[in-house]
């Protein structure tokens, strides 16, 4: 957990509801844009404070510290008292996520070792399984090339975390733009083909946590498509490493 990202939160909502009167700031009709605005900000503080293991917060200390902040009371605990109890705080979430850091690769290890025994299943030296569900007669791409695919990624514990077929639109990228699971796997593909990667963290983000729902250190599974072959990466485009914004953050590097 950031300490500056607790402060910055507390520090923004202070000034929304400064400006706003005291009891229609409380109202749950939520009718005003001045209330519908410190909601979503108080509403967005908890989810962040929540997602970095600080969701056994005391919601009525957090409004009493802001409201002795608006009176202009004093302070009811010091400095070193406040700064003490953000530093365990602090420790205690780091302690959380490491724990939950090495669970994931645990869980991630163990299931693609059951998950090589399994009919179907191929290994390459890198570590990567996959699994043909559908075999075809299209071309293979290159690494150099831009394809269009519909997937689905899971977690181990079948949590779906990204999808183009849910979405109902596709996606095209370059072979080489993607994670190294992605960019091996897809140059086994013939254009019609169906297959199912599972990807270990090393191949895909690693220890790094690029988003919410994908935590570090996660084994990745895919549900992949291969639609078409649509060419090669403009000029301008070719040292790209990143999908465009409106693609999915699930097979882009960091």
């Amino acid at each position: 957990m950031k300490l500056h990202r607790l402060a910055a939160s507390v520090a923004v909502l202070t000034l929304v509801l400064a400006g706003c009167d005291n009891k229609a700031a409380v109202s749950s009709d939520l009718k005003t844009p001045a209330q519908k605005a410190s909601y979503g900000i108080g509403l967005s503080m908890g989810k962040n404070l929540s997602q970095d293991g600080m969701d056994d917060l005391d919601s009525q200390a957090v409004a009493l510290g802001i409201e002795d902040a608006l009176a202009k009371k004093d302070q009811r605990l010091t400095d070193e008292e406040l700064m003490e109890a953000f530093g365990f705080l602090q420790a205690r979430a780091q302690e959380r996520t490491s724990a939950l850091n090495d669970k994931t690769a645990k869980d991630g290890a163990a299931f693609l070792v059951e998950n090589a025994k399994r009919d179907g299943v191929k290994s390459t030296e890198s570590g990567l399984q996959y699994e043909v569900v559908k075999s075809a007669e299209g071309a293979q791409p290159k690494v150099s090339d831009v394809v269009r695919v519909h997937y689905t990624g899971t977690l181990v514990d079948g949590t779906v975390f990204d999808s183009s077929v849910e979405r109902g639109e596709p996606v095209e990228f370059p072979v080489g733009g993607v994670i190294p699971g992605w960019v091996e796997g897809l140059q086994l593909m013939k254009i019609g083909e169906k297959y199912k990667f599972y990807i270990p963290s090393e191949l895909a983000y690693g220890a790094q946590s690029p988003t919410p729902d994908i935590p570090a250190n996660s084994t990745l599974l895919f549900d992949v498509e291969l639609l078409d072959i649509v060419g090669q990466p403009k000029a301008e485009d070719a040292g790209a490493v990143e999908l465009e914004a409106t693609e999915p953050a699930a097979v882009t590097e960091e």
